[in-house]
């Protein structure tokens, strides 16, 4: 049975009650938390930046998978990985030298990841994906929690896992965006390895037993 990982993500969390959400979702066994960082122009949101990353790594040992969904992302990628980031990912979108991008994160001993918008097309990761950690398929428009997933996306999911099993066995391929108890296998059969999942958690009223549910429906792939 394929083992596959739930990294809640806090954009859908209660910033007023952080601490207790994350712990929850701690003990629920949860393998890491998925930050996404927005600056207001790539996305058209604003979220938190490094100070709020190294608050929420001073409160857990959860692996911090830290999305930079912003401008000229090389220019903050030290100050995320001091705050504690285990995992920096960039967007194709933002990088004209996404190779130099993926050594930048990579010489400072975290590991890279990439990700694609909905309509970015599987291929443009052709030239780089040998040397990337993470694959994140975004499966909505990014920006905002809550919104449907994008069902094309599972075509570029099996798409991408190709690419992966061809060029780097090594990478994993996550998918972040209205991922839920209902369509959790499919993503999984489709290749992803790790599920980003924020509304489908933090909306409920126990935390705990959503991720616990969310991952009973993630592995009953075999």
């Amino acid at each position: 049975m394929k083992k596959v990982k739930i990294f809640p993500s806090i954009l859908s969390a209660d910033f007023s009650n952080l601490t207790k959400q994350i712990k929850l979702v701690e003990q629920s066994g949860a393998d890491g938390l998925h930050l996404d960082i927005m600056d207001g122009h790539f996305v058209p949101n604003i979220t938190f930046g490094p100070m709020v990353v190294q608050a929420i790594n001073s409160i857990t040992k959860l692996t911090l998978d830290t999305h930079l969904m912003i401008e000229k992302p090389e220019l903050y990628i030290e100050e995320f990985i001091k705050a504690g980031s285990d995992i920096i990912t960039v967007h194709v979108e933002t990088c004209p030298h996404l190779h130099r991008t993926i050594q930048m994160i990579k010489s400072h001993g975290v590991k890279a990841g990439v990700t694609l918008n909905p309509s970015t097309p599987a291929s443009s990761l052709r030239e780089v994906i040998k040397f990337t950690d993470l694959i994140l398929v975004m499966t909505v428009n990014p920006g905002f929690g809550g919104q449907k997933f994008i069902r094309a996306m599972l075509e570029k999911v099996e798409t991408l896992t190709r690419l992966r099993d061809n060029f780097n066995p090594s990478a994993v391929i996550e998918v972040d965006g209205g991922i839920n108890e209902r369509n959790a296998k499919s993503f999984v059969e489709s290749g992803a390895d790790i599920l980003v999942a924020g509304n489908s958690i933090f909306s409920q009223n126990n935390i705990s037993s959503a991720v616990r549910n969310l991952r009973k429906a993630s592995n009953s792939h075999k």
